[in-house]
């Protein structure tokens, strides 16, 4: 079926079950960012491949809300149908809330699937809605009876992540979540998140592609840890691991069925920012529920020594994947036929090669001059275009390795810059390296640091509509919680241990796009009478070209560290290459 055909059943299916509105979501049934392909109603009701978005039908319209990262793709990929798009955070836009109390009549139903809203969502939606006189409904899946051939759950294997890896074993971690639950006085938390439960348990899959997570739930109390899985995703031996570390296995579809079975008038720590409503129907029918972000998310967020080694150790190795890649680029170009997809494929391949390597961690992108202003592209064999000798291609990519997630930018020149593109360039490098540079009190948080990336922009007028920087997981989600780097507040510190990404940009519509990113740690710096404060370490691990600096628009604080910073990339990767890639890294990394 075609987007408006999908939307006209739909409708049909309100029309039988009293919905005068229906909101489809990006998530599944635990608040994932990347959903298996079952999940993926909002991809397939609306045409529409970014990973974050929201549509909603009523009896006469069709609209997709979606954020700056997506307008541009958005627009193209719903160009035909009826489906209109609503620019999320612009000021004339109204949020879907507002959008349906001002375009439906009073007493109107709105339908939501609950198994896919969070708790928070749902509660923000039932309190803004029901003051204005519209019901909301819940437990209403409109999608399933119209999607023919609808992709089963995923069945995909499930193991446990090496201590060596891990750094840490799973009994330890639940006893840290316990001690965190009587600390508090509660007796019991439920899990729902995947990457959540991958720490936890340190369990690693494939059921969702680029986060190598299984889908599961976990219910962890005083004395019992269930771990809701489909049975068949693990084997034998797992099975008796986790029993070993005190960990009982139940059928994923069982979880109901269990907490309504074994578990009454318990004091629940759910999440409700990663609890999808469903699930919180059931365990506040019985229990009383404290909202509260789970601790294994605090957890995960502050990675051990054993982690750091590792994420440095695959930071080498992404880095000599990179610098064979920048290579290919640098000496072909303009001499054999490379386009956009060409790009992701090299990356793949290179990666690959590396020991330990095992997918990416998104999907790549690869948008060379006008693209590069697409800020989340991913090329098509419709859009796919050549690259030539002029103007830059901006590469987002990164991969999954088994000591480690990485996630970098690279805007590489490929031949004659305009002087426009030169100080572009120049002024998202200085952002990035003001932030780089950042010292900061213990207790800061992401957005107090966010307008240091943003100032050499927005003293010329210029800004980027994304955050600076998000969490990234331990061979886990690339994008991870609670700490991120944006205006909007998030009240959740920047914590020793935790890795974020620094990734300032600059998009010029239907000309170019502009972005640097690395990942950083956040470390200890000093103590002094005035209190503690905290650094970042760059681990990322690849020369940031020069050859498009204006060096007059830098401080002479920022060429050092620009100088630096390519330096140690040959330092550290420099007796991991041929003599040809040295010797071009070499070159690549004189001083400026």
């Amino acid at each position: 079926m075609k987007v408006n055909e999908k939307i006209s059943a739909l409708r049909l299916q309100m029309e039988k079950a009293n919905i005068d509105a229906y909101i489809i979501p990006s998530t599944d049934s635990h608040i994932s960012e990347y959903v298996a392909d079952f999940w993926s109603s909002r991809q397939w009701i609306s045409g529409f491949t970014g990973s974050a978005g929201t549509v909603v039908v009523t009896k006469n319209s069709a609209g997709l809300w979606t954020d700056g990262r997506y307008f541009l793709q958005a627009e193209e990929q719903l160009s035909g149908s009826e489906m209109i798009l609503h620019k999320q955070g612009m000021a004339d836009v109204a949020s879907i809330e507002n959008w349906l109390i001002q375009n439906l009549d009073k007493k109107s139903n709105v339908g939501v699937d609950a198994s896919v809203y969070s708790v928070s969502e749902y509660n923000t939606l039932q309190s803004a809605l029901n003051t204005s006189g519209l019901n909301v409904v819940g437990n209403f899946d409109l999608i399933s009876p119209i999607w023919n051939n609808r992709p089963q759950m995923p069945v995909s294997s499930a193991y446990i992540l090496d201590v060596k890896y891990a750094g840490e074993k799973v009994s330890n971690k639940i006893k840290r979540v316990k001690e965190s639950l009587a600390s508090k006085k509660i007796d019991s938390t439920l899990l729902a998140t995947l990457d959540d439960i991958a720490w936890v348990f340190n369990l690693r899959g494939s059921d969702v592609d680029y986060n190598p997570v299984a889908v599961a739930y976990a219910y962890i109390s005083i004395d019992k840890t269930v771990l809701f899985i489909d049975k068949n995703k693990l084997s034998a031996l797992d099975v008796e691991l986790y029993k070993n570390e005190g960990v009982s296995i139940e059928e994923y579809n069982k979880l109901e069925e269990y907490i309504n079975t074994n578990v009454k008038n318990e004091s629940f720590l759910i999440d409700f920012e990663r609890m999808n409503q469903k699930v919180y129907d059931f365990v506040n029918a019985n229990n009383k529920v404290i909202n509260l972000i789970n601790p294994s998310t605090i957890f995960k967020s502050i990675k051990n020594t054993v982690e750091i080694s590792n994420i440095k150790n695959a930071m080498v190795k992404d880095g000599v994947a990179m610098v064979e890649f920048l290579h290919w680029i640098d000496t072909n170009i303009g001499k054999e036929k490379i386009t956009e997809i060409d790009i992701s494929d090299k990356l793949y391949e290179l990666r690959s090669q590396q020991e330990g390597f095992v997918g990416e961690s998104f999907s790549t992108i690869a948008g060379y001059k006008q693209h590069g202003a697409i800020i989340h592209y991913f090329a098509t064999p419709e859009t796919n275009i050549e690259l030539n000798a002029n103007s830059f291609v901006l590469v987002d990519s990164g991969a999954q390795y088994y000591d480690g997630t990485t996630d970098l930018t690279r805007t590489i020149p490929l031949g004659k810059l305009t002087e426009e593109e030169k100080r572009d360039y120049t002024l998202v490098l200085k952002g990035h390296i003001q932030l780089a540079l950042a010292k900061f009190p213990v207790g800061t948080k992401g957005y107090q640091l966010d307008t240091l990336a943003r100032q050499p922009l927005l003293r010329e007028g210029l800004n980027y509509h994304h955050g600076t920087g998000h969490g990234v997981g331990f061979f886990l989600n690339v994008h991870e919680g609670p700490q991120g780097i944006r205006p909007d507040t998030n009240n959740n510190p920047l914590l020793v241990g935790s890795v974020t990404s620094n990734e300032p940009g600059l998009y010029r519509s239907g000309k170019h796009g502009i972005r640097i990113e690395n990942l950083v740690v956040t470390n200890n710096w000093k103590t002094t009478e005035f209190g503690e404060f905290l650094e970042f370490e760059t681990v990322t691990i690849c020369p940031i070209d020069t050859r498009p600096v204006m060096k007059n628009l830098l401080t002479q604080e920022e060429v050092n560290w620009l100088n630096d910073y390519n330096n140690f990339t040959l330092n550290k990767l420099g007796d991991k290459l041929n003599e040809e890639l040295k010797s071009w890294l070499t070159k690549a990394v004189l001083s400026i």
